[in-house]
């Protein structure tokens, strides 16, 4: 076995570790989604390296209240941000995705398919710029039961269910031609492609606008001022999800990084 060859190992196996948790901005370690990052490609050490520093970079969960725009990089998940947008490898997509109920994470499954192993592009990174009601995606259970968002969905879901893994925990990694496996359309769930190192950017003007429309509607059994709700929004974003000022002006960030942009 070569030097590199060991060296790819190792960092892969890292990844693995370092994926099973995430640190707040208050030293509070965060489970992240079970086997993350145990799905990534042979070969993808620049992915790998990637995902390790994001698996240590903070994500601030405590916020007490947010301000409608966010001015200041304590504020978002500066640090994991910068990593995606330094990324240097590639190629590189940003998909624009908007509708929870829609084909994203099937199309962005497909992506990773064929630049994988059809264009033979380990290393290839997929970002999803999550807003619009796609967003609903990234807010925990919690904050499902709480604010009632499965009628925020328009009752096209009863819980978070594109949370679910489903089929990667049973099945073998390596066998990426298996059609009930953790590489086929049974597995359009966020875990598992957060597992082959896609990235979930999260919007604060998405979380924003929710906070908004909850205290319009009376859901907000705390009572609190639309700042505070929307921290406690913000507060229930998924674990490994980046939160970003807002994703539509990240998008021209990611763009002059030298990602391919998809609608």
């Amino acid at each position: 076995m070569t030097n590199n060859t060991t060296r790819r190992n190792a960092l892969k196996t890292f990844a693995v570790a370092a994926g099973t948790a995430i640190v707040s901005a208050g030293g509070q370690s965060q489970a992240l989604a079970a086997g993350a990052a145990s799905l990534l490609p042979d070969g993808a050490a620049n992915l790998t390296e990637l995902t390790r520093r994001l698996a240590a970079a903070p994500r601030r969960r405590d916020f007490k209240t947010v301000p409608m725009i966010l001015e200041h990089p304590d504020q978002w998940d500066h640090a994991a941000l910068t990593e995606v947008i330094g990324y240097r490898a590639g190629p590189k997509q940003a998909w624009n995705n908007t509708e929870m109920a829609g084909p994203w994470l099937n199309l962005m499954r497909n992506a990773l398919n064929a630049q994988i192993w059809s264009f033979k592009h380990p290393d290839f990174l997929a970002v999803s710029a999550t807003h619009g009601s796609a967003h609903l995606a990234l807010f925990d259970q919690l904050a499902w039961d709480k604010y009632d968002l499965a009628k925020i969905s328009g009752g096209k879901f009863a819980s978070n269910s594109l949370l679910d893994n489903k089929a990667s925990a049973a099945s073998d990694a390596a066998d990426h031609q298996n059609p009930d496996g953790a590489f086929s359309s049974h597995e359009n769930c966020i875990p598992a492609l957060q597992q082959r190192g896609v990235v979930f950017l999260s919007c604060h003007n998405a979380i924003w606008e929710l906070a908004d429309r909850l205290n319009a509607t009376n859901v907000n059994l705390d009572k609190l001022p639309l700042d505070a709700l929307a921290a406690d929004l913000t507060n229930h974003v998924i674990p490994g999800a980046i939160v970003t000022p807002g994703v539509v002006a990240t998008l021209a960030e990611l763009q002059q990084a030298g990602f391919h942009y998809n609608a």
